[in-house]
């Protein structure tokens, strides 16, 4: 079978799988499915340009989407005035003392030579920095939390265009790539440290930071309202209530045999899946010139042999940090549009099972070191998880029918059914590892 012809008919089982749910169950369910295999594949994505390409074994995609989300927030809500009256002042200039006491250690650090004496200053402006950080920064951040905390108690963000931000229905689209750009500052100053570690102690490393940023989302309510949530963010694509009191809308639902609740809801999750589209076809299209370029031959010579590629003269270091950054920014910018797709940030809903695991899945089923495959491969992985959740209760039903009602092993079974997303992930990895251990569309 032909490099072509299995992606065809890959992308066509793909395509069959959503087109059927719709068919067969509902639309909303499967533009649903349609919008977060989209966003799952631009993780995918990034995930396979650093273990496809460069070999490097991240296991911290959580916090990075996690960043993405942030930066959502921060681009598209509006700002909570009366916070920023209080405290939002103290707070940045507690942040901004904080930068400056870590810049004068790195400059001590460079500039005095090793011994006792640098030693000493080191020490106490690390104990002078932290008081004075602190003094200035908690004073900021009581009284931001206390403002009005039951819906606000945090700054917000940029978003002035009124109306709750709703008027500037850009400022969302913007903070996708802000996201992106958040992952990769963060993965700049991961990379600089851990990069030089060897891929288990880099496993460790990514996993643990990830789990950090989780952690300071949860707890810094200030900046993300904690584990209270942020809610009500403004959407790039109009409102469903908006378009039922749009008689133009009204009339073509009706000429279509829709009402109008219905078709406003399908209309606005083809408007997200156009925009994510346009996105997941851009950063598809880069990253498959990269693949064939010089870099990305190099980059894949790097991975297979890291001493000869140095022996050449190559600066491994620098290019794996290259690569962790890109990849790192496009998982930042698919959870921007996660929770823009969301409407909320939830920080305890990171969780490494969906936002690691599984899209490690994704990526070694679709193909590692192959950007189409890496894609299909998100979609194919997200309809099972979605469609096991959604139909495996039933089935489980149907498949004890036999058993008595008093049966206490029908019970277990229907009871376990939830679990059975997690019985089937394995098992497909399980056969892919298998009977197709390079992924259904290998590497070229």
């Amino acid at each position: 079978m032909t490099d072509r012809l299995r992606t065809g008919l890959f992308a066509g089982l793909v395509a069959l799988l959503i087109l059927g749910t719709g068919f067969l169950d509902n639309w909303n369910l499967a533009l649903i499915i349609l919008n977060y295999g989209l966003i799952s594949a631009i993780m995918a994505l990034g995930v396979n340009l650093q273990w496809g390409l460069a070999g490097l074994f991240n296991v911290g995609i959580m916090g990075f989407v996690a960043l993405g989300g942030l930066a959502s927030v921060l681009l598209s809500m509006p700002p909570v005035r009366e916070a920023w009256a209080v405290g939002g002042g103290r707070t940045l200039l507690g942040l901004a003392l904080g930068a400056v006491v870590i810049l004068a250690l790195g400059a001590v650090y460079r500039r005095m030579t090793k011994g006792r004496a640098r030693n000493i200053v080191m020490l106490v402006l690390t104990i002078a920095g932290f008081f004075a950080y602190r003094a200035v920064f908690d004073g900021g951040v009581m009284a931001i939390e206390a403002v009005n905390p039951a819906s606000a108690g945090y700054l917000g963000g940029v978003n002035l265009g009124g109306d709750a931000g709703r008027d500037w229905w850009w400022m969302p689209i913007i903070g996708w790539p802000v996201g992106g750009l958040l992952a990769a500052g963060a993965a700049w100053a991961i990379g600089k440290v851990a990069l030089g570690l060897r891929s288990d102690y880099l496993a460790i490393a990514t996993l643990g930071i990830a789990e950090i940023i989780i952690a300071v989302l949860k707890n810094e309510n200030w900046l993300s309202r904690g584990v209270q949530n942020v809610t009500g963010l403004p959407r790039p694509v109009p409102y469903e209530t908006d378009l039922q009191a749009d008689p133009a809308f009204v009339q073509r639902a009706a000429d279509v045999g829709l009402d109008p609740t219905t078709a406003s809801t399908l209309f606005v999750k083809l408007a997200y899946a156009g925009l994510f589209a346009v996105f997941l076809i851009v950063l598809l299209i880069l990253a498959q010139r990269a693949l064939h370029s010089p870099w990305g031959r190099m980059m894949r010579a790097i991975r297979d042999n890291e001493v000869a590629a140095e022996a050449m003269g190559k600066d491994v270091t620098r290019r794996h940090l290259q690569i962790f950054i890109i990849g790192s920014a496009i998982c930042g910018l698919a959870g921007a549009m996660m929770t823009t797709l969301d409407g909320q940030l939830t920080p305890a809903s990171y969780q490494p099972l969906r936002f690691t695991f599984l899209v490690w899945v994704m990526v070694i089923v679709g193909g590692s070191g192959n950007n189409i495959g890496a894609v299909l491969g998100g979609m194919l992985i997200w309809w099972l998880w979605v469609a096991v959740g959604e139909y495996g209760p039933g089935l489980m039903i149907w498949a004890t029918s036999a058993l008595g009602e008093d049966s206490q092993l029908k019970a277990d079974l229907v009871n376990s059914a939830p679990q059975m997303r997690f019985l089937v992930m394995g098992t497909v990895l399980l056969l892919i590892l298998r009977f197709s251990p390079r992924g259904i569309l290998p590497e070229k």
